[in-house]
């Protein structure tokens, strides 16, 4: 079966009512973990971004304390993995490039402060090197005095 386009899927729910569309995204919500969040994002969260960009930071932060910088370098690769798929999982909810500018210097800093020596693995040196060049990305797209605001934070880290 083939999935119709998103073009298609917005002239379908014109069609329907306020009832029938609660009906359809409660049984989208019951099939995938990712849409239940994502809904709660929309519903809850996405009124007060600075709060969940908040919340976000700490849960990297958090997650990162966990990582035992000691550790086999292989089982901290993984763990830093897992930590960049919840950060930009959350970056995709909320579609907002100041946002992911705030969640990837956070996530950086924390790789930098954790005392892990992701330098000496050539994988996570290229992780380290591709979030940077995803903030220069996405800095080129804000305001200025975002810009020189994030690239003053920048300098720190990197």
């Amino acid at each position: 079966m083939k999935a119709a386009t998103v073009h298609e899927i917005k002239q379908a729910l014109m069609g329907n009512t306020a009832k029938e569309l609660a009906e359809l995204c409660l049984r989208l919500a019951k099939f995938k973990k990712e849409n239940k969040e994502l809904l709660t994002y929309l519903l809850f969260e996405a009124n007060d971004e600075e709060l969940y960009i908040k919340e976000v930071n700490q849960e990297i932060s958090s997650e990162m304390d966990e990582i035992d910088p000691g550790q086999n370098l292989y089982f901290a690769k993984k763990s830093i993995r897992k930590i960049l798929r919840i950060a930009n999982k959350h970056i995709r909810y909320m579609g907002s490039k100041q946002a992911e500018v705030a969640i990837l210097l956070h996530f950086s800093k924390c790789l930098k402060q954790s005392g892990i020596p992701f330098m000496k693995s050539t994988a996570l040196n290229n992780l380290y090197q591709q979030q940077r060049k995803k903030i220069e990305k996405s800095l080129g797209t804000l305001h200025e005095d975002l810009q020189y605001d994030y690239r003053r934070m920048m300098e720190d880290i990197f």
